[in-house]
């Protein structure tokens, strides 16, 4: 199947075709660095190292960036606020955002360009524009004049007047309403920079449409964002990049939906919103870190199609959490039982499946590869995360089925164990294409005599379930599951692990 992504500029799923053959580069509009960033800001970054890393797979050399905007207004009151230099704020909170990305495998990208660091590149593309006469100077500050755009709208669908309805800038000394600034004049105290209009800072449309072109090109493949930076972020970008290059600026657009939570409201129902600082309703990367693995934050953001508004609840997060421990079990049982780390890789399903010599072993090898295969059908189909997870589950119910059909547990042959071991290793390496199973879970390490209690414990649970006392049986469990620890009773004897 060819892959297909949903495009905002042609509102449908077109065959994706890189300007270049076999490259492709992908620009991602990243975090104002004024406050500490939230789980909103994480989703972005996800979703496209899970693009790239797939697109990587099927053989395409990638480069993705995405940006760092370190001059705004709302970096600027902020650092005022503080009493704080802006760059000195900027920079801190942006290590931070970039160590969060880390912890969540965002490891894929290849640049973050900072605004302040292209100015020479932003102060040129302005020059262009003025010297098209698309753009033009008022006291200090320069505008693009929105009618020199041919197709002014095209990708939001909006008509100036119905979108402009209220939204004059007071302080704007445009000609129009929809005309917007590309440079401004800095007022006393504030960050400046030299330019032909004098000294200011620029806009904050300018600088990705600089910044992507002086990365990407002129024209590029992919341009991503959350679906609230369609107009007039992304908008005024195509705009004000076409009429200065006379080309097509992104050939594709995508754009993931907004991260929406639940929350109460004064008389007790629950409320659905977007998650923003100015409702007071966020939730930090660094806080849910503490909560979580970056693996389970990874997986619940793959598990909805980037498209679709991300419903963040601790509910949704818990559930997530489950859903990777079936995995985690597996893992471990195969390694119990085969010998085989499925981390560390292992034989080839298809080389075993060649192998096969009764029709169950056969069987089961072509289930799993047809579980892989809808993985990679998801994946080709607008880069459909959710799907391709639960084909990932799929496989996995399969191996577990097989373990059971094949009496892995007690008495199976070692052409089974190997089988059941190829399989696991074929699941984990098909994960790692989203990024998903890089390194097993990490837990508490318990010392010895935490591990002695525990087999302690165990014995005293086995000897009650033997002498039918469920009850004493059951508050054992419940006390291990107190201690963060996890039983598996198998045929074998009962597992038990760090949860």
């Amino acid at each position: 199947m060819s892959l297909r992504i949903h495009n905002t500029l042609t509102r449908q799923k077109d065959l994706f075709e890189p300007l270049i053959p076999g490259k492709v580069g992908i620009y991602l509009c990243g975090p104002t660095v004024y406050r500490p960033s939230h789980i909103g800001h994480a989703v972005g970054p996800i979703v496209f190292d899970a693009v790239k890393r797939y697109l990587t797979h099927k053989g395409f050399a990638v480069k993705l960036i995405v940006n760092i905007t370190d001059v705004e207004d709302k970096l600027i009151d902020e650092a005022a606020a503080l009493g704080r230099p802006m760059l000195e704020l900027a920079r801190e909170l942006e290590d931070s955002y970039k160590q969060s990305l880390e912890k969540l495998g965002v490891r894929s990208v290849d640049a973050f360009p900072r605004a302040t660091e292209n100015i020479d590149s932003i102060v040129e593309l302005v020059s262009r524009l003025v010297d098209k006469g698309a753009a033009y100077e008022v006291e200090g500050d320069v505008y693009f004049d929105h009618t020199s755009a041919i197709g002014y709208g095209k990708l939001s669908g909006r008509r100036v007047e119905d979108a402009l309805a209220g939204t004059r800038d007071l302080a704007s000394k445009s000609r129009h309403p929809a005309d917007f600034a590309l440079w401004k004049a800095s007022k006393e105290g504030e960050p400046s920079w030299p330019s032909p209009w004098g000294p200011g800072r620029p806009g904050w449309h300018i600088e990705c449409s600089a910044m992507s072109m002086a990365m990407l090109g002129e024209t590029f493949d992919i341009h991503g964002g959350g679906v609230d930076l369609i107009f007039p972020h992304h908008e005024n970008e195509i705009a004000q990049s076409e009429t200065a290059t006379g080309k097509p600026f992104a050939k594709v657009w995508m754009h993931n939906g907004l991260t929406r939570i639940k929350t109460k409201a004064a008389g007790g129902e629950l409320r659905d919103e977007k998650m923003s600082k100015s409702l007071g309703n966020i939730r930090l990367i660094d806080e849910l870190l503490d909560e979580y693995s970056g693996e389970t934050i990874r997986a619940f953001v793959l598990g909805t199609h980037y498209r679709r508004p991300l419903e963040f609840s601790d509910e949704q997060l818990a559930n997530t959490t489950k859903s990777l421990e079936t995995f985690y079990r597996l893992f471990e049982r195969i390694e119990r039982v085969t010998g085989t780390d499925v981390y560390a890789g292992g034989e080839n399903l298809v080389a075993i499946h060649a192998e096969a010599e009764g029709e169950e072993d056969a069987a089961f090898a072509k289930q799993v590869l047809q579980h892989r295969l809808e993985f990679y059908e998801a994946m080709d189909d607008d880069f459909n995360t959710a799907g391709a997870i639960g084909a990932l589950h799929a496989m996995a119910g399969a191996i577990n089925r097989y373990f059971e059909q094949a009496a892995l547990e007690t008495e199976g042959g070692e052409k089974a164990r190997r089988f059941a071991a190829a399989a696991g290793a074929a699941l984990v390496k098909t994960g790692r294409v989203i990024g998903l199973f890089e390194a097993p879970p990490q837990a508490p390490q318990a010392d010895e005599m935490d591990a002695e209690r525990v087999e302690q414990l165990l014995a005293e649970r086995d000897a009650a379930r033997k002498a039918k006392d469920f009850a004493r049986a059951d508050a054992v469990r419940d006390q291990l599951k107190a201690m963060g620890v996890t039983i598996e009773d198998t045929p074998g004897g009962t597992a038990w692990r760090r949860t």
